[in-house]
């Protein structure tokens, strides 16, 4: 029998360059010691299934294909449906990934259970309309309407757990969560499989036809057809590219999920990102409740939209007021803490931001910096000092973003100055919100979505709203502060 000729390739695991000899440095992204040898058996005697049906399609004109507007897979987690851009699209492959312990695996299995359940709640309308709906802004105060779905027929390849422990894990979010649910959760519809072969992957899913199938994760699948271990560069391409040809060609959509690497990026080829129709990242700190469902790319909705999740006992539930959970107490009564509004994604968001300014003994005084891009603190401390008089170069300053978020909106530049302001000058700004780009010149500039920001302040009942319209420059605002 005649072996199959293996070619060996080197692929850039930052942007996918390929190349047939290694290179130190990768001539594409310039990303050094990011070539991974990679080895592909050619055989010009075999065609897989999936290749022969690839074939067969015939080119249709454009007006000839017929588009359902309804084509969305609707879940009963109105986040989820906002992120996705209405919910999940039939056919499609959304890549989720995030760090160990985020609960990346739980909010999958409990979608898997949900689905598979069917569910009968409620909804916000202006949240889950359908395609168009997460284009549109979404207001602070939504209104609630029923919304209902009939059982689905879910299959949830786990490579890391056996259908023992799935279960396991299964029952206690349907157990917790039965309280809060109307309905009972079942497993009639929830198929559990625990393989890692890719090919065998697509072999159920021709066979069984669910109308969802999650995969968790991608990095434990692997194929006879590739050479190399699990995880490595050949096993995810092609692993990828036969989950991506069968949810085309079934028109099933399928959920992967991926690790990360100590960078917080996506782990595995870059490609893998380019292939897949979304990608997410589910976010959040170890110790913190909170989690963050951003959108990195998304073929079918907007990229510009967050969910907000709490990692309860129950699972992960949905945020009742998210626009006020990071927010302690609406009236400030601290010296160095001040409120800002930041936007995330289309959301306005109150965060508390304190400062703490103390006398140093250092030759160098110390800067210590959480939530915030130091470098952003270092310059705008600078500006303090040279346009506003403030002698912080003899000063520890200790700048922090209450509730573990990380920031990196320029309109807190302005929140920033003033926590240190009100912690070295012994000046509570109670009710007092900026919201303001600090350029080098000490000058205040506007900042994208100003509107929506001002009304979310309003709301809480703030009335000293600072912003470019109101002064011009920081040393303005400081005198303001002086005279009150």
């Amino acid at each position: 029998m005649k072996k199959a000729k293996v070619t060996t390739n080197f692929v850039c695991q930052e942007c996918g360059y390929d190349t047939t000899s290694w290179l130190g440095k990768c001539p594409e992204c310039g990303a050094w010691n990011s070539l991974k040898e990679f080895h592909m058996a050619k055989s010009s005697s075999v065609r897989t299934q999936s290749s022969v049906s690839l074939e067969s399609e015939k080119p249709q004109k454009l007006k000839d294909i017929v588009f359902k507007q309804n084509s969305r897979i609707q879940t009963n987690l109105s986040e989820l449906n906002t992120v996705l851009g209405g919910g999940i699209v039939n056919g499609s492959v959304t890549l989720i990934a995030g760090d160990p312990g985020v609960g990346k695996s739980t909010l999958l299995l409990q979608l898997a259970l949900n689905m598979a359940s069917g569910f009968k709640g409620d909804k916000r309308d202006n949240r889950d309309k359908g395609v168009d709906a997460s284009v549109s802004s979404v207001s602070s105060v939504s209104s609630v309407s029923s919304v209902s779905s009939a059982p689905l027929k879910v299959l949830y390849v786990s490579g890391e757990e056996s259908v023992e422990q799935v279960k396991m894990r299964a029952e206690r979010i349907a157990e917790k969560s039965q309280k809060g649910q109307k309905g009972q959760m079942s497993g009639e519809n929830l198929l559990l499989l625990s393989i890692t072969d890719a090919d065998e992957i697509v072999t159920q899913i021709q066979d069984s036809k669910p109308d969802l199938v999650i995969i968790d994760s991608i990095q434990t699948i692997e194929s006879q057809n590739v050479p190399g271990l699990s995880g490595s560069v050949g096993q995810v391409r092609y692993s990828a590219l036969q989950f991506v040809r069968c949810a085309k060609q079934n028109n099933i959509p399928i959920i992967i999920v991926g690790h990360v690497t100590k960078e917080g990026m996506v782990a595995g080829p870059m490609v893998l990102s380019h292939m897949v129709d979304t990608v997410l990242f589910l976010e959040g700190e170890k110790f913190a409740k909170t989690r963050i469902l951003r959108s990195l790319k998304n073929r079918f909705g907007p990229v510009d939209e967050v969910g907000i999740f709490l990692m309860e006992e129950t699972g992960m539930i949905e945020a009742t007021n998210p626009e006020q959970l990071f927010l302690a107490d609406k009236e400030i009564k601290a010296l160095g803490s001040v409120l800002v509004v930041t936007l995330e994604g289309s959301r306005a968001f109150m965060v508390e931001l304190q400062a703490l300014a103390v006398s140093s003994g250092l030759p160098m005084p110390r800067r210590v910096v959480s939530g915030i891009d130091p470098r952003r603190v270092e310059l705008l401390l600078a500006v303090l000092q040279k346009h506003v008089g403030l002698p912080v170069d003899r000063m520890d300053i200790f700048v922090n973003i209450a509730g573990g978020l990380k920031l990196s909106d320029p309109a807190i530049d302005l929140g920033i100055c003033l926590a240190v302001y009100s912690s070295l000058k012994n000046i509570v700004l109670s009710k007092t919100v900026g919201i303001a780009e600090v350029g080098l010149l000490g000058e205040l500039r506007g900042v994208g979505g100003i509107e929506k920001r001002t009304k979310e302040a309003q709301k809480m009942g703030l009335k000293n709203i600072i912003t470019n319209k109101t002064h011009k420059s920081l040393k303005d605002v400081m005198d303001s502060l002086n005279k009150v």
